[in-house]
């Protein structure tokens, strides 16, 4: 009878430590995780907004939302999940204003291509003007007359040739003046 409590009591030691390695197995199954650093979680944080705050990029905001979506990018980039991943469950939790750069597609892609193009009408203009104010000039002549004053010409006349430099026949005309 003895013996037969000493196997039970063995029985009972190697079940308990089967159990327990059992309960062990799901533990050691788990792949190591490499602890998120602050400048990881700051990298994904800047390309986003603060739904809360206006025009404050998620890195820097002070509030205890933004601390806690600090939180929530940490435990997905820890989970293996990509940055553009992140992007993407914030741009379907709080849309696209939540996105420091807009997708470039849709609506938004006129957010793109608009200023591109006001700058290239507004170059197309402003040479058109500065075009127009050279046209304007060239035509002009001063003559100095017989009587000592001066006369400007919208055409220079037939029996001169054009002059070369307007700004300087007006400076030398007012000297001539003085």
């Amino acid at each position: 009878m003895l013996e037969t409590r000493k196997a039970h009591r063995y029985l009972f030691f190697v079940l308990t430590a089967i159990l327990l390695l059992l309960l062990a197995f799901p533990a050691l199954a788990q792949e190591p995780t490499v602890p998120v650093t602050d400048d990881e979680v700051n990298a994904v944080a800047k390309e986003l907004y603060c739904p809360i705050c206006e025009s404050t990029p998620l890195d820097v905001c002070a509030t205890q939302a933004c601390a806690d979506w600090r939180e929530v990018i940490r435990t997905k980039l820890s989970e293996g999940q990509s940055a553009d991943d992140i992007k993407a469950y914030f741009e379907l939790q709080y849309g696209p204003q939540a996105l420091a750069e807009p997708p470039r597609e849709g609506f938004t892609l006129a957010v793109w291509i608009l200023p591109v193009i006001a700058v290239v009408i507004g170059a197309f203009f402003f040479i058109r003007y500065v075009r127009s104010l050279r046209a304007d000039g060239d035509g002009m002549a001063v003559v100095a007359t017989t009587d000592g004053g001066d006369q400007l010409l919208d055409t220079p006349p037939a029996d001169e040739p054009p002059a070369k430099d307007d700004y300087r026949a007006r400076i030398e005309s007012e000297l001539r003046e003085m």
